[in-house]
């Protein structure tokens, strides 16, 4: 009878846990384990909490104001001009880069925004850059502001401070300057660059052994 009593409790606790375990497992990391032994049932439970920025990671920025990092280069045209914030004039601002599949729109802002520059690559979005204005708002308050939001950064030093993950990066940097890059296009047209510079530097060499 005793016996029956403690399994019958065992039972009870490993439901619980059932139930309970789905609903926190976002938020905690945990370890349960539950067992009948000889002097009768036996449950454990260990909760860990995430860090701040175990959980900022998953909630990193890939937009600002209606923007995206991936969006096509006309979405975003039409984004800016229904946002006076971004002092958008059309198509004076935008410029194609020296480098093959790069796009760059330039445009003054107004309020807190002095400069916002949006880079494309293969047509998609994957930098925005705003500069902020230093009269309006200060480097500290916006760090705090980041801290509060995404957590402690990945790296910093008195010039730069970095929030990263596999799909974005956010920096803020002095004098007062945000950007929003996407990390794999960054990483993908960096590859790019290395392979160009290679073959260009192996032409060279070609050219001056045949002088």
């Amino acid at each position: 009878m005793k016996f029956l009593f403690r399994k019958t409790r065992f039972l009870k606790i490993t439901l619980l846990l059932i139930a309970v375990i789905p609903l926190m497992a976002q938020q905690l990391e945990i370890d349960a384990t539950a067992g009948i032994t000889e002097d009768g049932a036996e449950a454990t439970v260990s909760i860990t909490g995430k860090t701040g920025t175990e959980q900022a990671k998953e909630k990193y920025p890939v937009s600002y104001r209606g923007i995206s990092l991936g969006m096509p280069i006309e979405k975003v045209k039409e984004s800016l001009k229904a946002d006076s914030l971004y002092g958008y004039r059309g198509e004076r601002d935008v410029s194609l880069l020296p480098t093959q599949n790069r796009v760059l729109i330039e445009s003054e802002g107004i309020s807190f925004l002095n400069r916002s520059w949006f880079q494309f690559y293969n047509d998609k979005l994957y930098t925005m850059i705003f500069k902020l204005d230093s009269n309006r708002v200060d480097f500290y308050s916006i760090f705090r502001a980041l801290q509060d939001k995404y957590g402690e950064p990945t790296s910093l030093d008195p010039e730069k401070i970095v929030w990263k993950n596999e799909q974005v990066t956010l920096s803020l940097e002095r004098p007062l300057i945000i950007k929003y890059i996407d990390t794999q296009v960054f990483a993908e047209i960096q590859n790019t660059s290395k392979v160009d510079k290679s073959a260009e530097e192996l032409t060279r060499k070609g050219f001056l052994e045949s002088l």
